[in-house]
């Protein structure tokens, strides 16, 4: 009978310290997940603070660079354009310029098919008043013309920044606050 009794006593601790061994092993695997899902959130939310800077920065500067193109248009009416002038508008390009790149390699196509057509209005209105400044305008380009196609970009920043909202889940994409 002793020879029954230690092995019953051996199969009880191997069994307590397999048993000890199996709920460590399964506390590290969930404490793993745990981590990981973790680790997902924090991605997550890393992506969304880089989309939101990243929209944040190229709707200030599409617009500062549309305010810039109206400024130079008035200047070109009143005076003679000078170098500090030009400096300012190209500044405004430039920063716009910078901020459409880095939004091409970050925003999804829902955001960047507005944010090419607010670019390619910009780039054409830039063209046609360093065009009008220098006098060599192509055929049925007028100040007016200009001018009207540089207020037009306004609308195209509001659906630009429509969508860059519905993105980051701020608004429903139709302008309306989500709750």
């Amino acid at each position: 009978m002793e020879i029954g009794a230690m092995v019953i006593a051996a199969v009880g601790v191997v069994g307590t310290l397999g048993g000890a061994l199996l709920t460590q092993r399964g506390a590290e695997r969930a404490k793993r997940r745990e981590m990981e899902l973790l680790r997902g959130h924090e991605e997550i939310r890393d992506y969304l603070t880089l989309r939101r800077t990243c929209y944040a920065d190229l709707n200030r500067d599409a617009r500062q660079f549309t305010t810039a193109l109206n400024r130079h248009l008035h200047v070109m009416r009143e005076r003679t354009v000078e170098d500090a002038d030009r400096e300012a508008l190209d500044e405004a390009k430039n920063a716009q310029r910078d901020r459409y790149s880095e939004a091409q390699m970050i925003a999804p196509d829902a955001v960047l098919g507005p944010a090419s057509a607010v670019n390619h209005a910009l780039s054409r209105v830039y063209g046609q008043v360093k065009r009008l400044e220098r006098g060599a305008t192509e055929e049925g380009e007028t100040m007016a013309g200009v001018s009207a196609a540089q207020q037009e970009i306004w609308a195209l920043l509001r659906e630009m920044r429509a969508a860059m909202r519905a993105d980051l889940g701020v608004s429903d994409g139709n302008g309306s606050v989500s709750a």
